[in-house]
């Protein structure tokens, strides 16, 4: 019989792109206010792996990556993601996003995206809300799985998930969580 135990705490993170780069920058300072202080954030790029958004948001869109000081439990996502689907729709206009916030987050052994899509692989939490498994870790960093969207397959990008996985292990261990 397996003991159940508490999860540890995770490394919230989140992707905001926008046809506008100064709309990504105001979204940055608004997730600020409500979920705290940044400890990371990737430069500004091109999210050109897919066109889906195009027509809803418009073309070029431009993305940054940020991550959180302040770690959360696992079963915040369901909250953060409602709160930034609201966050969302005070930027958009005329019914349609002019940001995109999705949120996610980073365990010693896994990225989990939120989402308010079902599919096969993804797992049902609350309120509309799934979990998408993203990444896992094995051998030393991050794996990208069958289903993974292709941005987050970058080698790129999960050098930069398995430096920010890092700076997570660190607090955990500051915190007496993780061994170091």
């Amino acid at each position: 019989m397996s003991s159940p135990r508490e999860a540890d705490e995770v490394k919230l993170i989140c992707s905001i792109f926008s046809p506008q780069e100064k709309l990504v920058e105001t979204a940055i300072g608004r997730v600020e206010e409500i979920f705290g202080p940044l400890d990371w954030r990737s430069s500004l790029v091109l999210f050109d792996r897919t066109r889906y958004y195009e027509k809803e948001m418009g073309w070029p869109l431009h993305r940054r990556f940020v991550s959180f000081r302040n770690l959360i439990k696992p079963e915040a996502l369901v909250e953060v993601k409602l709160r930034t689907n609201e966050l969302e729709k005070t930027f958009a206009r005329e019914g349609k996003r002019a940001v995109n916030i999705d949120p996610g987050y980073i365990g010693l052994e896994r990225l989990v995206l939120a989402t308010g899509k079902n599919y096969t692989h993804r797992i049902y939490l609350a309120k509309g809300i799934y979990a998408d498994l993203t990444l896992v870790f094995h051998k030393g960093g991050f794996r990208p799985l069958q289903w993974t969207y292709r941005d987050y397959a970058d080698e790129g990008l999960i050098a930069q998930f398995n430096e920010i996985r890092a700076r997570y292990k660190e607090q955990l261990w500051m915190k007496g969580v993780a061994e170091h």
